[in-house]
């Protein structure tokens, strides 16, 4: 029978993770497996991967094929370069030694690209969470302002309003109330002068006669 090491669906639909296994190529997806030999989870990021590399490599000296993503995963965790390093010790290419110093130190230059990658995610992420900070804080400032000015304006409006009052009172205060003209009763219509007795008139006094020149 032909062996594959493949993926094995798990989860709920849109948060799916997966089981790495070894299983006949003749079974269902989700089906039956011989060994489950580690774990992917692509909802991280990076992707969380746990696999056991010296079972994964025994299977393979045993003829099981990788699926496409399973062979991108063994080569993402440094299995295929093991492996390849292996093979050229058995072929006396290079010592055992030799093989295992290569591969901790591609495995240690691997770990420090992935952390890389973690710390400049979380970077990314702190800056994305520190420029949403500062945005909404522009937001606030801004509906404060708008708020502070209606307040200051509706705050005028009562000044200017409570000294009009204050004026009017004033006004009513210093100006006395004119008052009303008094109406003299009318008096009693005053009886008319008698018209005096009429006054006999005198005789004027005669002119004496001129006289006249004296002749000579």
């Amino acid at each position: 029978m032909s062996v594959k090491i493949r993926l094995a669906r798990h989860g709920k639909k849109g948060h799916a993770y997966f089981h790495i296994v070894v299983a006949d190529s003749h079974a269902p997806r989700d089906g039956r497996f011989i060994e489950r030999i580690g774990t992917y989870d692509p909802n991280t990021n990076p992707a969380t991967i746990d696999i056991d590399g010296d079972k994964a490599l025994d299977w393979m000296s045993k003829g099981a094929q990788p699926t496409d993503t399973c062979r991108r995963i063994l080569s993402y965790k440094g299995v295929l370069l093991k492996k390849h390093l292996l093979e050229g010790v058995k072929k006396g290419a290079l010592t055992e030694e030799a093989a295992n110093a290569k591969w901790e130190a591609w495995m240690q230059e691997k770990e420090r690209q992935v952390q890389a990658k973690r710390d400049e995610l979380s970077q990314s992420s702190r800056n994305a969470v520190k420029a949403r900070l500062e945005s909404e804080a522009k937001v606030k400032e801004a509906k404060a302002a708008v708020l502070a000015q209606k307040k200051s304006e509706l705050a005028l409006k009562e000044a200017e309003a409570k000294a009009a009052r204050a004026a009017a009172e004033a006004a009513e205060e210093v100006v006395p109330e004119a008052p009303a003209p008094e109406v003299a009763a009318p008096e009693a219509a005053a009886p008319a002068p008698e018209a005096p007795a009429p006054v006999a008139a005198e005789p004027a006094p005669e002119t004496p006669p001129a006289e006249a020149p004296a002749a000579e």
